[in-house]
């Protein structure tokens, strides 16, 4: 830096004024010039974005500002750069931001993506899958959701798409206005394809989600599946305490040391624990990954080993030496002391499994040397003979290989048969043995059902007793049996006493080996001589049906067991057919199947329609719950329907549930609740015949014959187009009939449309029809024969078949519709006569009801009916039961005459009636009869 001298200095003050104008001027040319360099540079094309060590370079420069003279331009210079990179930065903003539209609007129009179809599955799964599916393409193709209703909907399928469509023309109806909105159009989906209770068995499911044997991996899939498909607003630290939850509880013990933060790092965790444990080592105890062998000598071993295969690692060498002795802490790892004494507490080993571990501290002492003592069956008289349900038998290479262990014992000094079953839960005695023993019961503190002792039927257990029994002369035991009516044998020994008791069973030896009271008893099974059958058969003389008591007993003292197989010579009685039928039944055999053809019946003229009242709602109810033995009556009855044809799988939009009615044979019968259905069905009006009109035709015939078409319901068909209105729920799935089923309205009808076509030139003269029960009248039996040949004709036409065990052919009696027809008139079935005997007293109004519907249907046989029967329709005329002395003497009265009611002559149309007519102050009468 030069010095100035102070002249200097005085000469500068005094040119100051000069200087400091020249300043002046020379900013305001520098201003032009910047104005005009800033013009020029905004023609050229600008810079892409301002560089960063432009922002940089300016803070740098700020320092000498206050020393500049020029500072103030520089500032403005600067000021009026800034904004020009700011405008440049704006117009290349809105240049890249067009161009990244367009870009993205010609990249999504190079993909051809489309909706899904739907076809109207009925899995939930398959459902929302779709959903998913859907908001996914609306997302990507930027749809908005109040327009793309229409464009979802093209892609509707099948049962979807008619119910896409009832649902317009049913809105369009009620006024209401088009669904236009996706949010709208998915909540109608989930109310029709859904199940009802979807989102509480979906949330059941979760919360009863477990690992169970499944791999961490398969465990993880299926929970962050379940996630998807509950809406859940649990926070992060409650979704993780769910999924370590439902691991298996060695894997939930170690990761709650870890405490995860988030789901994924306790799946990790998860994955991590799960790899040490299958290659049998701990990643956190590496300083102990074997456990050295003791330094004494081992003991021999015992020929058991733990099945347990989730422990630490342990050497080959060391697997087949027993327990080393003395005690081993479970906090340290060391042996000689327990953990209450642990010299290292502040030092804690991490274990896999600790499950092992109690069962060395528990059984200690087990090697001591005790006196082993072998039991075998009791010997005496049994307290009562049983038959063998468990097929034992022997082989000569090893008798025990295929027989479970039994044995003897002694209960109350009585001799009981014993079975040792590990796949029993419970321990088990016999209702009978109970009984005979006079064991105390009690109530069970948790009563249960059995469905394995019987297999006709579950069984309750509600009872126990504590049962004290004893095996030899040594070992003495009490415990608690559940009381269960069986037949198997007297007392079951199952898991919680082999549990108790530390049992350890020899399967080929088939013995059971414990310690109990410092003594170890090894039970041995019976012998396979005295649970096998005898070899000495006890037969009856075959001129006798006596068997004698020398030689039962002494096969008894002998085998200990006998059989007693008693032979019971089936009677089929099968209706007796005259001698000039056996040919025309021969010749119309085809008519009589043993069951239904395989396939549909004919499209006949008459097939069952269903029409809707118009605009009705579809029905959709749930199926019944039923007991496991009436499902599966109910899943075979379904799948020979399904085997010939009958009834296929339905996706129709409504549903009714399908039941079980027994029939009179003890049969069951499959049938429909359609009264939902019914409901909303326009009700044809073809007139069911009356009884009396049917009796009354039947005239003065002497022979008959009856004909029982088999499942007359099902041969005929459903009108095409119409069979989803027929479809039905099980547990198993949704059907609809191809045939006419039980249960719908017009059914009756049908089916008489269809009969009265067929038989239209007999009926009246010698056949009378009521739905599938078809009565043959004649007077004699040559006129018989040829009407029963025209008959079967039209049915062999027709392709209608009947069941042969429940017809009748040329009799004189006959049972028909609920009397007896003869030639010698009408009576009453003699089987109801029987039941309205043993009638009892009603108690109830539903109880008086049904017995004035009995007595009603034979008040022809009761004179003067009605005044007998007016005290009990007293008692049911309002509604409430109101049982008075009147009544019961009425009751009494009706059920005296119906017992003892007369023949009724059939009339004869063809001879001349006489009216004899009465009349008096108080009323009319009147009687109308023939000659006989």
């Amino acid at each position: 830096m030069v010095r100035k001298t102070r002249s200097q200095q005085y000469q500068a003050d005094d040119d100051l004024p000069a200087t400091q104008q020249s300043v002046n001027e020379l900013q305001q040319q520098i201003a032009a010039l910047t104005t005009a360099v800033a013009a020029l540079t905004a023609r050229q094309t600008p810079p892409a974005h301002p560089r960063r060590n432009d922002q940089l370079s300016v803070h740098d420069d700020t320092d000498e500002d206050d020393e500049n003279p020029f500072a103030p331009l520089r500032q403005q210079q600067q000021q009026h750069q800034q904004q020009q990179r700011r405008q440049r930065r704006n117009y290349d903003h809105d240049d890249s931001g067009s161009d990244n539209e367009h870009n993205d609007s010609s990249w999504k129009k190079s993909f051809k993506l489309n909706f899904p179809e739907y076809h109207g599955s009925t899995t939930a799964e398959d459902l929302l899958d779709w959903f998913v599916t859907v908001e996914e393409i609306i997302e990507f193709k930027q749809i908005p959701l109040d327009r793309c209703v229409p464009i979802i909907a093209i892609q509707f399928r099948e049962r979807a798409a008619a119910w896409w469509s009832q649902v317009k023309t049913t809105r369009a109806r009620l006024g209401k206005s088009k669904i236009t909105t996706w949010d709208k159009l998915k909540r109608e989906m989930q109310k029709n394809f859904l199940p009802y209770n979807y989102d509480q068995l979906m949330f059941q499911k979760f919360q009863n989600l477990r690992q169970g044997s499944r791999t961490v991996d398969e465990y993880a899939t299926e929970f962050f599946k379940m996630i998807n498909r509950v809406e859940l607003k649990d926070t992060e630290q409650q979704l993780v305490m769910r999924f370590v939850g439902g691991l298996r509880q060695q894997i939930q013990f170690t990761i709650n040391l870890f405490r995860p933060d988030s789901i994924s790092e306790a799946h990790q965790q998860a994955l991590t624990i799960e790899a040490q444990t299958r290659n049998g080592f701990s990643a956190w105890g590496t300083s102990r990954q074997t456990r050295a062998p003791p330094a004494t000598t081992p003991s021999t071993p015992v020929g058991t080993s733990s099945t347990n295969t989730e422990t630490a690692i342990v050497p080959a060498d060391t697997q087949k030496q027993t327990r080393p002795p003395g005690f081993r802490c479970y906090s340290c790892g060391e042996t000689g002391h327990r953990i209450s004494a642990c010299p290292n507490k502040g030092r804690r080993g991490l274990l896999l499994n600790e499950q092992n571990n109690d069962d060395d501290d528990l059984v200690e002492g087990d090697d001591d040397p005790c006196d082993e003592e072998e039991l075998v069956a009791d010997s005496g008289s049994l307290l009562m003979l049983r038959r063998s349900c468990l097929a034992p038998h022997s082989t000569s290479q090893n008798p025990q290989r295929n027989n479970l262990f039994h044995s003897k014992c002694t209960i109350k000094g009585k001799v009981c048969n014993f079975i040792i079953d590990s796949g029993s839960s419970e321990n088990v005695i016999s209702s009978e043995a109970v009984n005979k023993l006079s064991l105390t019961e009690e109530s069970h503190p948790s009563p249960y059902k059995l469905a394995w002792l019987q297999h006709d039927n579950d069984v309750s257990v509600t009872k126990r007793t504590m049962v004290s029994f004893s095996v030899g002369d040594s070992y003495h035991d009490s415990l608690y049996c559940d009381i269960v009516p069986m037949d198997a044998c007297h007392l079951l020994l199952g898991r919680p006493w082999e549990s108790d008791r530390r049992v350890i069973h020899d399967g080929f030896h088939n013995t059971y080996s414990f310690r109990f009271n410092n003594h170890k008893f090894v039970l041995k099974p019976s012998p396979p001589a005295s649970t096998s059958p005898p070899s000495t058969t006890l037969a009856a003389s075959p001129s006798s049906l006596l068997l004698h008591r020398a030689p039962f007993e002494a096969q008894m003292k002998e085998a200990g067991m006998v059989i007693l197989l008693v032979l019971s010579p089936a009677s089929s009685i099968t209706p007796s057919v005259p001698p000039q039928l056996h040919d025309l039944l021969a010749e119309f055999s085809d008519v009589f199947p043993d069951d239904l053809p395989a396939g549909l019946p004919p499209l006949r003229d008459i097939q069952h329609r269903i029409d809707l009242v118009p605009d009705a709602a579809l029905p959709n109810r749930s199926h019944y719950r039923m007991s496991p033995s009436e499902h599966e009556e109910l899943r075979k009855q379904v799948e020979d329907l399904l085997a010939k044809g009958f009834v296929r799988e339905s996706l129709s939009p409504c549903a009714v549930p399908a039941l079980l009615i027994p029939k009179k044979d003890g049969s069951w019968r499959m049938c429909v609740d359609s009264r939902a259905i019914n409901k909303i069905t326009v009700r044809y009006r073809f007139p069911i015949p009356r009884l009396d009109d049917l009796l009354d035709q039947i005239g003065s015939a002497s022979v008959f014959s009856k004909l029982d078409l088999r499942s007359g319901y099902h041969q005929i068909r459903v009108h095409p187009g119409d069979e989803w209105k027929t479809a039905f729920k099980t547990r198993e799935g949704l059907f609809e009939w191809m045939v006419m089923p039980f249960g719908l309205s017009n059914a009756p009808s049908t089916f008489m449309r269809i009969m009265n076509q067929a038989l239209r030139p007999f009926i009246g003269k010698f056949v009378v029809v009521y739905f599938d029960d078809i009565l043959i009248f004649s007077a004699s039996m040559a006129e018989h024969v040829l009407h029963l040949r025209e008959v079967l004709s039209v049915l062999r036409r027709d392709q209608f078949f009947a069941t042969r065990k429940k017809c009748a052919f040329a009799v004189n009696e006959v049972h028909f519709l609920g009397y007896i027809v003869s030639d010698r008139g009408l009576s009453v079935d003699p089987g109801k006569v029987e039941a309205i005997r043993s009638w009892p007293r009603p108690t109830t109004l539903t109880e008086t009801r049904s017995f004035h519907g009995l007595a009603s249907f034979y008040r022809r046989f009761v004179p003067q009916f009605s005044s007998l029967m007016s005290p009990i329709t007293d008692c049911i005329r309002d509604g409430k039961f109101s049982w008075t002395p009147a009544a019961d003497h009425a009751f009494q009265v009706i059920k005296d005459k119906l017992c003892t009611t007369p023949i009724l002559a059939l009339p004869n149309f063809n001879a001349v009636f006489e009216l004899h007519t009465d009349a008096s102050k108080s009323g009319i009468g009147a009687v109308l009869s023939q000659q006989n």
